[in-house]
Parts: C-alpha cells; structure tokens; sequence
C-alpha cells in the first residue's frame, strides 16, 4: 500500500471484523478516492457500518469487537495506519476522520456550544480562549451546511429546539467544525423526511472535488445522485465496485439490485466482478 498517495483518502487490505465471535467483515480489501464520495451500499446487516467505523476505530467501543487486517487513513497527506506504531493518537485520528450517524445527536447544549465544544477540547488554549477566532468558525461551518441564515440570531438556543433535518446538519457543521480530511456519513438522511434529506443531498452535492466523503447508504437512487464510485458489500464482503457511470446504468431497479439472488441461490448475494 502506497503511504505516500494524495489520490487516497483511506484503504484496507484484508479487514476482518467480528463481534463475540461472529464474523462481520470477511477480509475487504478497498481504496477510497480523496475528494470524492464513495458510497458504501448493501441490505441491513452487510457490513457497511462495521467497514465505516473500522477506519475511524469506532468499532472498539464494542467490548466484544475483534479486528484484524491493514487500515489506513490521510493525515497531512500520507496514509497512516489506525493502529500501531507508527498510528496517530486516537483523538487525532477522530479529529482527522469526522462522523456524523443516523439519528441526529446533538449535544445536550446551545447550538453555538455545539460546534465551540470540540474546538475548545481539540485546539490549544490559547486559541480556544479566542472568542473571535471561534464565533468566526461558527458562521463559517453553519453557512457551509446552509443553517447560518436559519438560526443566526438564536445561537444560544438549545439544539434540541432545532428540526430534525436541521439537527442533522448542525451535526454536520460540528464534524466539520476541525475541518477533517475525511468524511464518515452513516446513513444521514435514514431517519429525514424528504425535503430534509434532500437537503443534505445537495450539501454532499457540493462536497465534491474539496472534501473526501464515504456515505453509507442502503439507497440505490441516493448512490446514483451522489456517488463518484461505490461499494456493494454482501455478507461481509464487498460483491462488486461500481463507476458512477456504471451505478447510474447497472441496474433498473432498486429492489433487484439489493435482493439479487447469486448463483448459489443466496439472497442479497451479488454477483462478483472478474
């Protein structure tokens, strides 16, 4: 594996993943381009999630989580193992690597607390003292996920007086509050009405070509909108890699291409690539 690559945001050779013993991700080997979205898709129970938070080490908040295999993230352009030696605090690596779920979380504080929180932890103190330097980034993050204009005057309001959709995006202006290298988004939109979801379609729409984005989707129609490439996983493992071109004129319905019986008759099993 190249360390030395700007054209890669991450990569994995051989991951294994298990919880109490049952396997969950069965060696995946995969590249994910830099400045690109790269969706991950597959039924419930594939592997998706497991493979997103492997590269961030969210899975080891499972007590009963074995991991083994090469994982590799962008820190000031190389790629760095997760784990080892040579890998960067767990703090920095979580800093580098953001993450937004699928239900919106956001802290139990103001909305301007929730995006001055992690700079305070992460920042020297010095500049966490700067009042200026912070309320600037504030308006920064919220203009880039389009909630500036919708809670500028009422900052100090609690988060959780926000919508749905507008929560999910603050979480998103709070995961880029450190301005990461790499984007985890798991399923952002699952738990949205549409107009909300639609909403945060257009902001990963114009993500592309700055920020380096891995979606986790069950949604074919959303991957043909947003994808540069995508991953299907099945059973833990990835079944097929798939161009934007190709995602947009593989398949004609959704349906069949998550529920595609293999030749050995398993449903949800797709068909590998040469």
């Amino acid at each position: 594996m190249n360390q030395d690559s700007f054209s890669l945001c991450a990569a994995v050779r051989s991951l294994r993943v298990s919880f109490g013993g049952r396997r969950v991700l069965h060696g995946v080997d995969a590249d994910f381009p830099a400045r690109k979205v790269t969706v991950l898709l597959g039924r419930s129970g594939s592997g998706k999630t497991t493979l997103l938070r492997a590269l961030n080490r969210l899975n080891e908040c499972f007590e009963d989580c074995g991991t083994s295999g090469d994982v590799r993230v962008a820190l000031g352009g190389r790629l760095l193992p997760v784990e080892g030696p040579d890998a960067p605090s767990l703090p920095r690596l979580r800093r580098a690597a953001g993450m937004v779920f699928q239900t919106p979380n956001p802290l139990p504080m103001s909305i301007r607390r929730n995006i001055t929180l992690p700079l305070s932890l992460a920042l020297e103190k010095k500049l966490s003292r700067d009042r200026e330097k912070l309320e600037a980034i504030v308006r920064e993050r919220l203009l880039e996920v389009g909630l500036w204009d919708e809670v500028a005057d009422r900052l100090d309001a609690p988060a959780a007086s926000l919508s749905g959709g507008q929560q999910q995006r603050l979480c998103l202006a709070r995961a880029l509050a450190l301005d990461p290298e790499l984007l985890l988004l798991d399923e952002p939109t699952a738990s949205l009405d549409r107009a909300a979801a639609h909403t945060i379609e257009e902001l990963i729409l114009s993500f592309k070509g700055r920020r380096s984005v891995i979606l986790v989707s069950h949604s074919l129609r959303q991957a043909r909108k947003l994808a540069d490439s995508a991953l299907v996983l099945s059973d833990g493992r990835i079944v097929r890699r798939l161009s934007a071109e190709a995602l947009r004129g593989s398949v004609e319905d959704e349906d069949l291409f998550l529920d595609y019986a293999g030749p050995d008759g398993c449903r949800g099993c797709l068909p590998r690539l040469p």
